[in-house]
């Protein structure tokens, strides 16, 4: 009766953090989603690089971490003592691929910016000859209040812009033709690599708090899982 009694309560401490896990996959997947556009976007369409390939791998583990939660759920429910030792292996191997993704972004973060700021000035110079580049930058450079890879001076550079042309996107308020003749002070002030920048931090900032919240969850989930096992190894035991 204790060991049944225990198991119950380990399952049901196990449920409930199985529903954190279902509702931390679906905020990783949302992180990514919402970061690989203004990323990939800006970056080169050749070999993947590091800046490209982040988002993505947010995406991969969160819907990894989705799927070992599901297996968990049915490792609980049938009280399966295989289901809960992949379950336990799968989710300490999440554990470890997010310490080496913030290793690596902590490492690569320099490189990023560097890589970025290169990729968003090419694409600058595609914004005369192709619309879906034009609409992109436009829509960056309105969303982020920005103009230019530095500055608005970095149009200055681009072939078929001029010297005193801009995108209308550039200017704190945007009308058709306002980019024409435009005095600096009715531009955006500050560059989108440096806006896009600070709102990756701050944003990676809230990443990394969850972050550690999801670690201290899955360092539980992982207890708990060897506990159930423990449970169920000894009711077989009993039996």
């Amino acid at each position: 009766m204790a060991v049944e009694g225990g198991m119950k309560c380990v399952k049901f401490l196990l449920y409930v953090l199985l529903l954190v896990f279902c509702a931390c996959a679906v905020g990783l997947i949302a992180v990514g989603i919402v970061v690989k556009p203004i990323l990939s976007g800006t970056m080169s369409h050749g070999a993947a690089t590091p800046g490209s390939l982040l988002p993505v791998i947010i995406i991969a583990v969160g819907a990894f971490l989705f799927l070992v939660a599901f297996l968990g759920c049915c490792g609980a429910c049938k009280e399966n003592y295989c289901l809960m030792i992949t379950f336990a292996i799968f989710l300490s191997l999440i554990m470890l691929v997010e310490v080496a993704i913030a290793i690596a972004g902590y490492v690569l973060r320099d490189k990023v910016r560097a890589e970025f700021s290169k990729d968003f000035q090419q694409q600058m110079r595609n914004y005369p000859k192709n619309n879906d580049t034009a609409a992109f930058l436009d829509q960056l450079q309105t969303k982020f209040e920005c103009c230019g890879a530095a500055n608005y001076s970095d149009w200055e550079s681009i072939p078929g812009m001029g010297k005193d042309r801009v995108p209308d996107s550039c200017c704190a308020n945007v009308t058709v033709g306002c980019g024409m003749d435009f005095k600096p002070q009715s531009l955006h002030t500050k560059g989108c690599v440096e806006k896009i920048g600070s709102w990756l931090r701050k944003n990676v900032l809230l990443v990394a708090a969850a972050a550690l919240g999801i670690a201290f969850v899955e360092v539980l989930g992982i207890v708990f899982a060897c506990c159930l096992v423990k449970s169920i190894r000894s009711g077989y035991e009993v039996m």
